[in-house]
């Protein structure tokens, strides 16, 4: 609500935006407000793109807090907000948004609800763990790519992700790679593939290399036959051969 109020009035004078930033520089000259303002700095100047932010936060977050409760869900905003404050006073004089840690809302959705459908201009569903793959790649291109302020504000920002999820993301990982061992393990053990088999006793070229194995002209199956019971065994016949 307070951003809604916040983009009414940055539709009627613009300036007010820059006023609203988080700018330690600022805020040590006396203009404590920004350490609140920043929060509800509008996420678009296009009304469309506001009120689909605003319905996705509301949706997103209610979720969360249906989830873990009002205080566990402050909480993980108050980590958010607290590191953000705290990494922006490291550089005084460069702004500091709310952008990074509103996105850690949605990720901490679509962490825990991989399978949400989004319907992508209410027409092409696309489930919101791939818009959160996306997320943590533009995350991570922007941490390696973007000036120190900026890789402080990601860092902090996805702190409260990590200090709230990173007990599950471990247990994955070390699932993940319990699997990858059995399935090596199984595969390692499995009996490796043959040429032949003797339709009788059932040794291969692999369980005895020297064995010569033949087939039978009487049988009508290719079934092969070791020297032992190539000429010791049932024939194999069709009953249109009979």
């Amino acid at each position: 609500m307070a951003q809604v109020a916040a983009f009414v009035i940055v539709q009627s004078n613009p300036l007010f935006a820059d006023r609203m930033w988080l700018v330690p520089k600022e805020v040590i000259a006396g203009e404590v407000f920004r350490l609140l303002t920043f929060l509800i700095t509008p996420p678009s100047d296009s009304p469309l793109w506001a009120f689909f932010f605003w319905y996705l936060f509301y949706v997103m977050g209610t979720a969360l807090e249906r989830y873990w409760g009002r205080f566990q869900y402050n909480l993980f905003l108050l980590i958010g907000y607290f590191a953000t404050v705290a990494v922006a006073f490291l550089t005084p004089e460069w702004p500091a948004s709310n952008w990074f840690l509103q996105g850690t809302v949605f990720l901490a959705f679509a962490w825990l609800n991989p399978n949400f459908v989004l319907n992508i201009m209410f027409i092409f569903p696309v489930r919101i763990k791939w818009f959160a793959l996306l997320t943590w790649i533009g995350l991570g291109v922007t941490f390696l790519f973007s000036p120190w302020p900026v890789r402080l504000s990601v860092a902090a920002s996805v702190l409260n992700f990590l200090i709230f999820f990173g007990s599950d993301i471990r247990y994955r990982i070390t699932s993940g790679q319990r699997q990858m061992l059995s399935q090596a393990k199984r595969f390692s053990e499995r009996p490796p593939e043959y040429l032949h088999k003797c339709g009788t006793c059932g040794i291969t070229d692999v369980s005895d290399p020297h064995e010569d194995f033949r087939y039978c002209s009487k049988c009508s199956s290719d079934v092969a036959y070791c020297s032992q019971h190539l000429r010791d065994h049932t024939h194999i016949v069709d009953a249109f051969d009979e």
